[in-house]
This record gives C-alpha cells, sequence and structure tokens, in this order.
C-alpha cells in the first residue's frame, strides 16, 4: 500500500480542508512542533482505511474524528496496491442529540491515467470508479482484498504509530506467525505447488551456478582451516588463563574491599561515639515535672473541698422547699385578696343593668301601646274616607235630581232633594288620614327604639351576671388554693431564706469552677512537663540505641542526668580505644592494595603474551575481553568452516539438483500437512532475522546481532562476551534500533516473498528518533536514505529532530493556527 493523495475536512485538527499530496515522494518527513498534527496525518490514513486509529482504543473512540464544534469530519485517501489505484472515503456526523456515527464509506477502484487533481471539482464517489464498497461493513472486506492486511498488522507493517513501534518484536509468537501467514499468503498452496514442480526444469540450469560458485570458494581450504583452529586454540588458552587467574585477582580485590570496610566501619564507630552529648536542659527537667506534679495535687484538693461545699448548699437548698411553688402560693393569696375587693362592685353592677332593664321594659312597652292607639287611629281614618268617598257621590247625584223625579239609585220617586254640601267630605276625610297616618309612624318609630334599647340592656344585665358568676367562681377557688397555706409572711420568710441559699450555692458554684479550671492547667502543666521529661528519655533511649551495638552501661531511669553522664564517660573512653583499631585497620588497606596491583599486572601480561591489547582493569571486563577475542577467532573459524562446508555443499548440489524433479514432486504431497506451512514459516522468520540482524549490527556498530528461538526474539551482545539477552530487557533506545531493524526487514525482506494482495509498497515511522544519539541518529539516516533509494518502496518519518528532517528530501510541515491545522510542503 502506498498513499498518493489525503484530503482531510473537520477531522481532529483539521478543521478546514486540508490536502495532501505524496506524489513523487519517495522518503518525506511530517516535521512540526510538538501537538501541531503530524501524527494525526497517518491517523486519517489509518482511519480512510479501517474506520478507526490505534490511539482512539477500538470503534468507541469515533467521536474523537471530528474536530471541537464541528458535526461533520471527512477523509479522502488515494492509494496504489500491488500496481492498482483505489480511493477509499470515511463521512462521520454528530446528530442532533449529539451522538457521532459514520454517516457514509466507500472504496473504489480507480481506472488507469486518472488524473487525481480531478478530486478537487467535487464529483460523486460513483464518479471515481468501480464501487468495491459502498457501506461500513463491505469496507473492511473491501480494504483486506485490496491492501492484504487486516488492521492489527497494517499498523505493525505498514504505518507504526506512536506507542506501537516495537508492537512486532514484543508481540507473541502466535501473533507473529499470523502477520507472516498473511503477508506469505500460504494459503495459496496450489501456486506453490506449481512453483515446486517448476524448480525441477530449472535444475540444469543451477549446475552452471555452482560451478561458479565452486571457484568462488577456492581459499577455503583444509590448510586455511588449520591455521584459523591453531589460533582459536591459542585464545582459547588466554581464556582459560584469565578466567584461572581473575578469581584469585577477585579474592584480593575482596580482601582489600573487606580491609577498606573495616577501617571505614571503625571511621564511622568513632565519629558515632564521639557524637554521644548530655543535651542541654535536661538535668531540669525531672524538677520542672515533680513541681508540676505538686501543683496538680493542690489543685484537686481545692477542686474536692469546693465540690463538696456546693452539694451541702444544694442540700440544704432542697431542704427549705420549692421556690416556684411557694410564689405560686403567694401569688394565689394575692389574687384571692383582689378578688374579694371586687365582689361587691360586681354585685353592684348587676343590680344597677336590673333597674336599666326593668325601666326600659316599662318604656317599650308605653310605646308599644301609644303604637297601637295610633294604628286605631290610622283604620279609623280608612274608615271614615270611605265614607266620605260616598257621600261625595251621593253629593254628585243630588245636584241632578229634582223633585218629583225618580231616583236613578233606589228607582223611587224623589219627594224632597236635600241640600248640596259646601265643602268635600272626600278632602276632610284626606286631612284627617294624614294626620293619623303621621302619628301612627311616630308611635311606631319611638316604639322600636324603646325595644331596641330594652334589648341592649337586656343583654348587658346577661352579660353582667355571668361575670358576676364567674367571679363568684375564681372567688371559690382562690379560697380552696389557699386553705392549706401557712399565711403570706411565712411564705415570704421561707422564699428569702431559699433566696439566700440559692446565692451562696451560685457562689459556691463559681467557686468550684475557679477550682477545675487551675486544677486543668495544673494537669496541662503536669502533662507538657511529663513530655518534656519523655522527650527527654526518648532523646537519651535514641542516643543509647545508636550505640547499643557497643554494649553501653545500663541506665537509672529515675536519674537522667546520672544516666547522661554515665553513657558520656562510657562513650568518651570507647571512642579513644576505636581510634586506636583504625589506624592498624589503615595498615592493612595499604597492604591489600599493593597485593591486588600485582595480581592485576600478572595478567595484563598474559593478554599481552597472546598479542592482544590490554582491556579495562575490572574482573568482568577481564574475562568479557578474552571471551571477546577467543569469540571472534572462532567466529572467523566459523566462517572458514562454514565456506568450506558450502564448497563441499556445492559439489554435492549436481547430483542433489539430478533429484530435485523427485523431491519437488513430493513437495507437492506435503504441500496438505501443517509441517509444510510450519517449514515455510520458519524459512520466512530466518530470512526476517537475517535480514533484521544485518541491519541492527549497522544500527549499533557491530554490538548486536537478532536471533529467533521458538519464535521469541533474542539480541546477542558482543560487547558482553555474546550474552544472548531476551529484547525486552534493551533500554528504551536500544528497543528502538531493534524495532527498526525488524521494521526496515520486514519491508526489505518480505514484501518480495508475498504471494496475496499484501503489498508492502510503504513504511512510516512515527516514534523514537528523538531519544537516539547523534551518531546513532546519523546511522539511521542513512539506513532509511539506501532504502528510500531502491525506489521500490516508499519511505516516511515523523520527527520534531531537525537534523534527520534537513537529510530528507521531501518535507510537509505542519503547524496550526488558532482555529486549524496546516500542511505544507517543502522540497523536490
Amino acid at each position: 500500500m502506498r498513499p498518493i493523495r489525503l484530503d482531510m475536512a473537520g477531522f481532529t485538527v483539521f478543521r478546514d480542508e486540508t490536502s495532501v499530496d505524496f506524489t513523487d515522494a519517495d522518503y518525506f518527513a511530517l516535521v512540526g512542533p510538538t501537538g501541531s498534527g503530524k501524527s494525526t496525518v497517518l491517523d486519517a490514513i489509518t482511519f480512510a482505511l479501517y474506520g478507526t486509529v490505534p490511539r482512539w482504543g477500538g470503534s468507541r473512540g469515533i467521536g474523537n474524528a471530528l474536530a471541537p464544534s464541528a458535526t461533520e469530519a471527512r477523509v479522502r485517501l488515494v492509494f496504489e496496491s500491488a500496481g492498482d489505484r483505489y480511493v477509499a472515503t470515511r463521512v462521520v456526523r454528530r446528530d442532533g442529540r449529539g451522538n457521532v456515527k459514520t454517516a457514509g464509506a466507500g472504496l473504489q477502484l480507480m481506472p488507469p491515467g486518472f488524473d487525481v487533481s480531478k478530486l478537487d471539482t467535487g464529483m460523486d464517489l460513483e464518479d471515481l470508479g468501480e464501487v468495491l464498497a459502498g457501506t461500513p461493513a463491505e469496507m473492511d472486506q473491501a480494504v483486506l482484498d485490496a491492501v492484504g492486511l487486516p488492521f492489527e498488522q497494517f499498523t505493525s507493517c505498514v504505518v507504526l504509530p506512536q506507542g506501537q513501534f516495537a508492537d512486532f518484536l514484543h508481540a507473541k509468537p502466535a501473533t507473529r506467525q499470523q502477520i507472516l501467514v498473511n503477508l506469505l499468503g500460504l494459503h495459496v498452496y496450489e501456486e506453490v505447488q506449481t512453483r515446486a514442480s517448476g524448480r525441477a526444469q530449472t535444475a540444469e540450469g543451477k549446475l552452471a551456478v555452482v560451478d561458479q560458485n565452486l571457484a568462488a570458494l577456492a581459499d577455503a581450504t583444509d590448510e586455511a582451516v588449520g591455521a584459523a583452529e591453531q589460533h582459536v586454540a591459542r585464545m582459547r588458552e588466554l581464556t582459560v588463563a584469565v578466567e584461572a587467574a581473575v578469581p584469585g585477582l577477585r579474592a584480593k580485590r575482596a580482601a582489600e574491599a573487606q580491609a577498606a570496610s573495616a577501617r571505614d566501619a571503625l571511621d564511622a564507630e568513632v565519629r558515632l561515639l564521639s557524637s554521644v552529648r548530655t543535651p542541654a536542659g535536661s538535668v531540669e527537667t525531672a524538677g520542672v515535672t515533680a513541681a508540676a506534679r505538686a501543683t496538680a495535687a493542690q489543685t484537686a484538693d481545692e477542686v474536692r473541698a469546693a465540690e463538696e461545699k456546693e452539694e451541702k448548699l444544694r442540700g440544704e437548698l432542697a431542704a427549705a422547699g420549692d421556690a416556684g411553688s411557694l410564689s405560686l402560693m403567694l401569688d394565689r393569696h394575692a389574687e384571692l385578696e383582689k378578688l374579694v375587693g371586687q365582689a361587691d362592685w360586681f354585685a353592684g353592677e348587676v343590680s344597677v343593668a336590673e333597674v336599666e332593664h326593668k325601666d326600659a321594659a316599662a318604656s317599650a312597652e308605653i310605646a308599644h301601646s301609644a303604637h297601637l292607639g295610633a294604628t286605631q287611629l290610622l283604620e279609623q281614618a280608612r274608615l271614615d274616607y270611605t265614607e266620605a268617598q260616598r257621600i261625595d257621590r251621593a253629593a254628585a247625584l243630588r245636584a241632578h235630581l229634582t223633585a218629583g223625579d225618580h231616583c236613578p239609585v233606589c228607582e223611587q220617586t224623589v219627594t224632597t232633594v236635600p241640600p248640596v254640601p259646601e265643602e268635600s267630605a272626600v278632602r276632610a276625610a284626606e286631612t284627617s288620614g294624614k294626620a293619623a297616618r303621621a302619628a301612627a309612624e311616630i308611635a311606631e318609630k319611638a316604639w322600636q327604639q324603646r325595644d331596641a334599647v330594652a334589648r341592649k340592656l337586656e343583654s348587658n344585665l346577661e352579660r353582667k351576671r355571668a361575670q358576676h358568676e364567674h367571679h363568684l367562681t375564681r372567688l371559690a377557688e382562690a379560697r380552696a388554693a389557699v386553705a392549706e397555706s401557712p399565711g403570706v409572711e411565712a411564705l415570704r420568710r421561707q422564699l428569702a431564706e431559699i433566696d439566700r441559699f440559692q446565692k451562696q450555692l451560685d457562689q459556691a458554684g463559681a467557686a468550684v469552677r475557679t477550682a477545675r479550671s487551675a486544677n486543668r492547667q495544673a494537669q496541662a502543666a503536669v502533662i507538657a512537663a511529663e513530655d518534656r521529661q519523655r522527650s527527654a528519655w526518648r532523646e537519651f533511649d535514641t542516643v543509647r540505641d545508636q550505640v547499643a551495638r557497643f554494649s553501653p552501661p545500663p541506665a537509672d531511669r529515675d536519674d537522667l542526668a546520672g544516666a547522661w553522664a554515665l553513657l558520656v564517660e562510657w562513650a568518651v573512653g570507647l571512642a579513644a580505644e576505636r581510634a586506636a583499631a583504625r589506624d592498624e585497620a589503615e595498615g592493612t588497606v595499604a597492604s591489600a592494595h599493593r597485593t591486588t596491583v600485582a595480581a592485576l599486572q600478572e595478567i595484563a601480561a598474559l593478554f599481552t603474551a597472546a598479542g592482544v591489547a590490554v582491556p579495562a582493569s575490572d574482573e568482568s571486563s577481564l574475562i568479557r575481553a578474552a571471551a571477546i577475542t577467543a569469540e571472534r577467532s572462532e567466529a572467523a573459524l566459523q566462517r572458514l568452516v562454514d565456506r568450506r562446508a558450502q564448497a563441499h555443499e556445492l559439489a554435492e548440489q549436481r547430483m542433489t539438483l539430478q533429484r530435485e524433479m523427485r523431491v519437488a514432486k513430493s513437495l507437492a504431497g506435503h504441500l496438505r500437512a501443517n509441517n509444510f506451512e510450519r517449514w515455510l514459516l520458519e524459512e520466512a522468520l530466518d530470512l526476517l532475522v537475517d535480514g533484521a540482524s544485518r541491519i541492527l549490527r549497522e544500527l549499533t556498530g557491530g554490538q548486536y546481532d537478532l536471533i529467533h528461538d521458538k519464535g521469541e526474539f533474542f539480541v546477542i551482545d558482543h560487547h558482553d562476551a555474546g550474552l544472548r539477552r531476551g529484547v525486552r530487557t534493551l533500554s528504551g533506545g536500544e528497543t528502538f534500533q531493534a524495532s527498526l531493524a525488524l521494521a526496515l526487514a520486514l519491508s526489505e525482506q518480505l514484501a518480495g516473498m508475498s504471494t496475496t494482495a499484501a503489498s508492502l509498497e510503504s513504511i512510516v515511522l512515527d516514534e523514537g528518533f528523538g531519544t537516539l544519539d547523534a551518531a546513532t541518529l546519523d546511522v539511521v539516516a542513512a539506513t532509511l536514505e539506501n532504502l528510500a533509494a531502491r525506489g521500490d518502496r516508499m519511505v516516511g518519518v515523523v520527527t520534531h529532530v531537525n537534523a534527520l528532517a534537513e537529510r530528507v528530501p521531501v518535507r510537509f510541515e505542519v503547524h496550526k493556527d488558532a482555529r486549524t491545522a496546516h500542511v505544507a510542503r517543502v522540497g523536490l
């Protein structure tokens, strides 16, 4: 997989539309300050293909794809794989409830010769080529078919993100085996079988190559091997002699160290014993404590005396009676006296109210009688008015009558016509009726007023009577309450006595509180003094414990000053003895040192006699130098033996090639067995480790070789007598070098062996360059330059190390402002 172009919009720190054109960038670097978004460019490549990023923690971290406050993120990647060009697109959106989901995903196979610059026109996905996947679920298999690697292996072999650079180095054997299976395409057994059959046809051509190789190995003779074996024997003798001499040197150095340790121990003992001094104030501590205890005992006696006095007064007060009950009895006497004085007044009030009510009732009765008379006069006036109307009507008829005429009323003959009245009877009756009506109204109002007054006075009378009854009840209760009272004067005398006792009790309580406060202060002084005394004894015990191994004299726990004096005197004497012993130990150290120097000179003579430079003087360096010398001679011998064996092997290959056809057919039959797959994986791992070991030797100046044993990786440390170490014991910088060697070897060695769509056409490193020293960084840069110079794969690095970035021909500078990150291409 080789990236061609990357487009981003709204993706993490790239809020605005950003494009990165990798065309012709065979060797590039992503540079910029920390936090600018360099690693985000690699995250976008991985996200476009697999929908997640290693540092997001799986698909649940898809919300990290959105830039802050953005609602949509788009990523589009154009890449080449195995000669075909593809475009992968992913769109992430946030809905109204804040949930982030993949809104679109697709993979297209672009037609040959497609101009990538047309992507800037905003064409639809269908316009980019044949649609291989249109949903996130379809993308998984489509990307696997196109790239040939699942997500975990892609981030272990192609894009190596921060924190996962050493994953392949530290992976479990089963995980590493699965990566190789995918890379090698071991499932294509039919193709392997075809190739095995083809080997028989090429056997004849290989015979010529064997002859050429035999000619190149003409110097691998038995004589040369014999000379190398003699040299190895001499180096082994040196190793044996050094190993035999080193224990004596080690013993002499140990004796010197032991003597020095004994001298230093005596020095420490003298210093420790000389530091024993009596602290200031230790003598006065005991006296202060005793005085404080005496004061506390005195204040405790005063508290007990005050409490006894208070308790006595409390008993006398209780015997004097209850002040509340006595006060209540006095209040009842006062109430009785008041009620007796009010009794006559309430009786008079009732009598007055009865007289007023009787007068008002009589007046109301008279008014009622007057009202009845006026009503009768009004009724008579109404009768008179009716009669007056009859008279006026008859008078009106009389004016038309004449004697002898028939009466229209009685139809009798009128004999005499009475005279017509001068005034109207109705008018006179109306005047009399008005007077009667007015008199009736006045009488009615007078009766209503006097009746209301009578009712009010009757209510007042009832109220007065009720008050009188209530007063009589209270009077009876008050007399019953004081029936057994000793009298007002006696009560007052008892209350005065109780008040006197209460005042005395209050004074006694104040005295108790004062005594208790003084006692608390005295107790606090005792505690403080005892704390000081305990601290003084603890200080003594601490000093004594420091010299306890010297068996100091026992201390009298009742005499602190005496204990200090005895301890100091003993320490001064013992310090003088240790000082004399220390001078003797110094002479022993000097003698042991001279013995050590002599032994070291003897071992140096062994190296000089063998023609080997004398190494450092420590025991491990001596043995390691001898072992490395022997190992190198053995390695030279082994290379010569291997070349001789290779010559013998080539001589035998002629017969082997003749049997190639039969072996190839047998191989085709064994393809169905697991042993073949295991063998092929071991062969692939051998190639990978051989290539990585070569690169690692270059990176470490020949210190380390990389090997594998049962699927686990180890390094051979040539600077430590060929010690085999697990890769997990390497330091951070060493781990980076080993991981880089594996990554480069994986890209270099296994890319040509893969028989599937998996293509390691690029490798991008995002970790570790800042941990390297200048020399190692220079070697790493040269290694990457050589890998990129081959032209068969893209090489990219993410770094903020200027020394490395300046050596890369194409740089993508990443910087970030307050809104978004930007990428600018610098270089060819």
